[in-house]
Order: C-alpha cells, then sequence, then structure tokens
C-alpha cells in the first residue's frame, strides 16, 4: 500500500497574543497513514490533534516539517488537494439560516456537483444519516447531535478519496455514534481513508493504527493490539492507607517500581493473577484493595506518559 498522508518533523507554534505568550502546539511531528486504512489521532484535548487536523486539511501551513497528502505538499499544492478530501470540523460548519438540504446544495456546489446527479447523492446521504425527515428545516434549529450528522453528510456528499473527521462523535448519542462506525467501516470497505481525532478509547480501539499525541509530541504509534502488547503483562491497581511505605516496600521485596497515580500505585506485571496473592501474602495489612485488569489505551498513555489520560487534559486547560 501507498501513503495517503505522509507527516515530516512537522511543528506548529501559534504566535503571541495579547497577554498570552507564543505558543508551540506541534513539535516534531512524524508518521504515515496508509491508504485504505482507518488511522486515529489520540490524545487529551490541547495535545495537538486540531491543530495537525488544520494543517492536513490545508486550514492554515505549518510553522516548519512537511506534510503530503496523496503525494502532495499541503502548503504548495492546497488547491489540487481540497477536491480530494472531505472535512469535518470540530464544530458545526452550517449556515443556520438555510434548510439542511440547502446547506448541502450549496457543498454539493463548491465540488462541482449539480442537477439530477447532486439530488440523488444529497437524498443518499440524508438517508444514510436519518436525516430525509429533516431535510428541509432551518440547520440553525437542529440540535447539536443532528447539526453533525449533517456536517457528516456534507463532508461526504462528493465521494472524497481522504475523510478527515475531528471528534466525530461530538454531540452524537450512542445509536447515532454506532452509525458513524457502521459507516466509516462501510467507506474503508470501499477503500476509502479515514483519519479521525479522538480523545474516547473506544473510537481509537477500532482504528487500523494509531498516534498518540501528547503536548505535541508523538508518544506512541502503532496498531490498538501492538500499542497494548507494549505493557508486557496485566496491569495491577492497589490502594493502600500508606503509598509511599508500599511503594518502597514492592520496590525493595520484588523489584519493581510502581506508578502512583490518583491515590492508587498502579504497577504492570506478567500473569498478575499469579501476583497478587504473593502480594498480600508479603504486606498484610498494607493492601486496602487490589484489582487486576488487561491493558486499554488508557493503560498505554500511562506507560508511556507517567499520568492519566484525563489528568493530562485537565492539566491543559
Amino acid at each position: 500500500m501507498s501513503a495517503a498522508v505522509t507527516v515530516e518533523e512537522l511543528a506548529h507554534t501559534y504566535p503571541a497574543k495579547r497577554k498570552q505568550a507564543a505558543r508551540q502546539s506541534l513539535k516534531g511531528v512524524s508518521f504515515s497513514a496508509e491508504k485504505g486504512q482507518t488511522f486515529g489521532l489520540l490524545g487529551p484535548n490541547g495535545g495537538g490533534k486540531t491543530t495537525l487536523f488544520k494543517i492536513l486539511s490545508t486550514f492554515f501551513p505549518p510553522t516548519s516539517g512537511r506534510a503530503e497528502v496523496f503525494g502532495l505538499d499541503v502548503t504548495m499544492d492546497a488547491s489540487k488537494i481540497r477536491p480530494r478530501i472531505g472535512v469535518v470540523f470540530q464544530n458545526p460548519s452550517l449556515d443556520g439560516k438555510l434548510t439542511v438540504r440547502e446547506n448541502m446544495t450549496h457543498q454539493g456546489h463548491l465540488y462541482g456537483l449539480s442537477g439530477a446527479a447532486l439530488s440523488k447523492r444529497i437524498a443518499e446521504m440524508l438517508e444514510v444519516y436519518k436525516l430525509s425527515e429533516r431535510a428541509d428545516d432551518l440547520a440553525g434549529g437542529l440540535s447539536g447531535g443532528l447539526k453533525r450528522r449533517v456536517d457528516l453528510a456534507k463532508g461526504l456528499l462528493h465521494r472524497p478519496e481522504l475523510l478527515l473527521l475531528d471528534e466525530p462523535s461530538t454531540g452524537l448519542d450512542p445509536g447515532a455514534r454506532k452509525a458513524l462506525w457502521d459507516h466509516i467501516g462501510e467507506l474503508k470497505k470501499e477503500g476509502k481513508t479515514i483519519l479521525v481525532t479522538t480523545h474516547l478509547m473506544e473510537e481509537a480501539d477500532k482504528c487500523d493504527r494509531l498516534v498518540l499525541l501528547d503536548s505535541g509530541k508523538i508518544a506512541a504509534a502503532g496498531t490498538p493490539d501492538s500499542l497494548k502488547a507494549e505493557i508486557g503483562g496485566d496491569v495491577i491497581s492497589i490502594q493502600s492507607g500508606d503509598l509511599p511505605l508500599l511503594a518502597k516496600g514492592l520496590k525493595e521485596r520484588f523489584q519493581v517500581t510502581p506508578v502512583e497515580l490518583d491515590g492508587t500505585l498502579r504497577l504492570e506485571q506478567k500473569a498478575g493473577h499469579t501476583f497478587i496473592p504473593r502480594l498480600v501474602e508479603a504486606f498484610p495489612g498494607l493492601v486496602t484493595s487490589v484489582s487486576v485488569s488487561k491493558p486499554s489505551l488508557e493503560d498505554v498513555f500511562v506507560h508511556h506518559t507517567g499520568r492519566r489520560f484525563l489528568s493530562a487534559a485537565e492539566g491543559l486547560r
């Protein structure tokens, strides 16, 4: 397979504004997404996902580095890239004074669609996203979830080769979210490439490959399964009335160094279920509770950054 998206040492700095210093959002990011893949950019809010998304959609150029879409440079060849991509931004991009159908009609005109072919395609997308009965409603009066569905329908109207989705599940109820990912699966079967930014672990798990972004850098990259396999065992979480004493004891007795997170000691062990009895026996009365689980993408984030995913997002507010 050949690359649909190639990024090399991409960096971007937002200039200083009144009372705000310059902020570097991307710091030398490199990866490639193959054609026909569902590729995820997973990270907490403020981690650099949306900046990267805007650069790939030719919204603005990077400060430095290089990004290509289908071998075309996002800075030099933006006009050639745009007809080949569909873009759904995190915030709605609808004209509230126009109906759903009118919004989609104008979108079609931007991509050279017209007449019966456009009307047929609009009808198809309205049906896919269960919007047929709302086609003549003003977009401004729709709920947030319905607006999101119209945005998705618009983004796919011209049958793009690459679909860029920025937090696509925002505002969707569980049923609509499932319908979205079912449709993404169908697009993949058609050979489309889908690039998704998300902070939802369950969505990231559906991707073929992932880049985990943290504070503008790549913390990890690979398939969801390969990233979890890096943990090398089970994840054990321990609560205690004296975490420092227990952490010291674990290091001395078992030669392991746990990570303290939100009042819990976390460590990684092969065959965790056999380690727990030894743990409890070694520290009678010191272990309040203990649990074992298979690695998740949240654990991958902790493994590479030393903090929880939610804590990282809160730290960037």
